[in-house]
């Protein structure tokens, strides 16, 4: 099992790699930071008590800013996640299909990895 901050590491190392495969824990620790940016992003628009305070525009464009740096790590590590699950990573594309797409898609990435090698590469949470 990954840990948060390794979690991150490895995502951004391999933001340009859509082989091999991503653990759940890889991938559930980097979806923590984008939900927790995205959260902060939000959550700031709305709360018109914080619009005052100095510190609230910086806030919101670092949340925004994380949340665009994290795109391509962030698509690349689902493509793994999906691979790891035995998978295509083109089934991402399924997201687009309204409501249903997005919950199919969840439904895979929170699935257990398949034990073992297989056709993408092995076990992520294997000792290297």
């Amino acid at each position: 099992m990954m840990s948060f901050t390794e979690s991150l590491s490895t995502c951004f190392k391999k933001t340009f790699v859509y082989q091999g495969r991503a653990s759940r824990s890889e991938y559930w620790w980097f979806q923590l930071l984008i939900i927790i940016c995205y959260l902060i992003f939000i959550v700031g628009n709305e709360a018109v008590i914080f619009r005052d305070h100095p510190a609230y525009d910086v806030l919101i464009w670092m949340a925004m800013g994380v949340i665009v740096i994290c795109l391509l790590p962030a698509l690349a590590v689902t493509i793994r996640r999906l691979h790891d699950i035995n998978k295509s990573g083109w089934l991402i594309l399924i997201s687009l299909i309204p409501f249903i797409g997005s919950l199919l898609l969840l439904l895979m990435l929170i699935l257990e990895g398949t034990k073992g090698k297989n056709r993408f590469g092995k076990n992520p949470l294997k000792k290297r």
